[in-house]
């Protein structure tokens, strides 16, 4: 069975638009987090707790996607 995809064969891979949505993945997510924090710190009335907790948890949210979608895209 031949796969007719165009980004398939050899030099399938990482191109510039998913390079793009890497680097969007990871700022959403670092967003995202900090919103949060800043929110969980507008209820609570603990600033700067909860946004440095947001920022630290987007970050390791968006590292683990980030790996998660290179290894897919390097393995097919």
């Amino acid at each position: 069975m031949v796969d007719e995809r165009p980004d398939a064969g050899p030099d399938a891979g990482l191109r510039g638009r998913d390079l793009i949505g890497l680097g969007g993945l990871l700022a959403g997510c670092v967003i995202l987090g900090t919103v949060l924090g800043l929110v969980v710190d507008n209820a609570a009335d603990s600033s700067p707790v909860g946004v440095l907790i947001g920022i630290g948890l987007g970050i390791l949210a968006g590292a683990v996607a980030f790996v998660v979608k290179v290894r897919a895209a390097l393995q097919g």
